[in-house]
């Protein structure tokens, strides 16, 4: 999502929770997607990139959707093929189709970083199938259109021949960002940065245990809950964790900065604590960049050994520290 098309959705959210805290007016999740007409996956994708503004999540409950929200999107021109279009997604051989190009280049371009997936389903054979948003892969047509015929470019190549897949990657970042961006609560955020971590690596850069299960407790979920099979669920808990040497220390590195401004704001609690509920003072929020995109800072002096790390990181292993890099096709 551009950067334009962020901050307008910024504004229309903020508008549509104030229209909701003056009128009250609410409607299930299920009765929203019915009067928007959108199927429930094309409701959930449009929730996730922000396209429909939800109420803030109560404790124990589930996000509702504002009626002011509603009247909104349906005064919209063209609705509601509008807002379906936004959330439209293609496959390989669609997408591929879309921009006049075999699959083949398609999962080329794809696996080079190029155009980033959106989401994904498990096939009948456990597999996982990318999809991706239909305006986001024309707009690439349109900014990189060298790219949809002859000889691929050195750097594509070189990142091919090397057997790098970007998809996941990409999407975690994506999806990382958006996550960030629904709360200004520090520990919130630190929780979604840990979640790119898994549990050798989370222990070796928190070391409280207290402060772990706290992360583990604020951390926000895809805002209608997590895929409903056991499968689908360990399919995206691993999807989400970081499997290349510099992504994990980058996202180390943010994790702890993270963590700097969320001990300074509360401490996570501790048994016996008195646990009222501690107000937060939201600020606005930093985007946490990835790796592929900025470079990378001199880390402030201690940093590395706030980092856990011991040994060097060598090729696509991390030696000494984390797992091996898992490889999804």
């Amino acid at each position: 999502m551009a950067v334009t098309e962020a901050a307008r959705t910024e504004v229309l959210c903020a508008e549509a929770a104030a229209a909701t805290d003056t009128t009250g007016g609410t409607v299930a999740a299920g009765r929203a997607a019915q009067e928007l007409g959108l199927k429930r996956g094309e409701f959930e994708l449009a929730v996730h990139l922000g396209i429909v503004c939800t109420t803030a999540e109560q404790v124990g409950g589930r996000p509702r959707v504002g009626r002011e929200e509603i009247h909104r999107l349906r005064s919209e021109d063209g609705f509601p093929d509008g807002v379906r279009e936004r959330v439209r997604t293609v496959g390989t051989a669609e997408g591929a189709r879309l921009l006049g190009i075999s699959p083949v280049r398609f999962t080329r371009l794809a696996r080079a970083g190029c155009i980033t997936p959106v989401t994904f389903y498990l096939n009948r054979y456990r597999a996982v199938v990318w999809l991706y948003l239909a305006q986001e892969v024309l707009g690439f047509a349109g900014r990189a259109p060298q790219l949809l015929a002859g000889n691929s470019p050195v750097w594509m190549r070189a990142r091919l021949d090397a057997g790098t897949d970007w998809r996941a990657r990409n999407w975690r970042a994506q999806r990382i960002e958006r996550l960030l961006s629904r709360t200004a609560d520090p520990w919130r955020r630190a929780a979604v940065l840990a979640g790119a971590l898994d549990a050798v690596q989370l222990a070796e850069v928190v070391d409280d245990p207290y402060e772990r299960a706290y992360l583990a407790k604020v951390r926000p979920e895809p805002v209608f809950g997590p895929p409903g099979s056991v499968v689908a669920r360990e399919a995206m808990a691993q999807l989400m964790q970081a499997d290349d040497p510099d992504e994990i220390l980058w996202r180390r590195i943010n994790l702890i900065m993270e963590l700097d401004g969320a001990r300074a704001s509360r401490q996570a609690p501790r048994p016996g604590d008195d646990h009222r509920p501690v107000p937060v003072t939201e600020s606005d929020p930093v985007p946490v960049s990835d790796p592929g995109t900025e470079p990378l800072l001199d880390p402030a002096p201690g940093l590395l050994t706030r980092l856990g790390l011991r040994r060097r990181v060598t090729g696509r292993r991390t030696v000494g520290n984390g797992l091996p890099a898992k490889t999804v096709e």
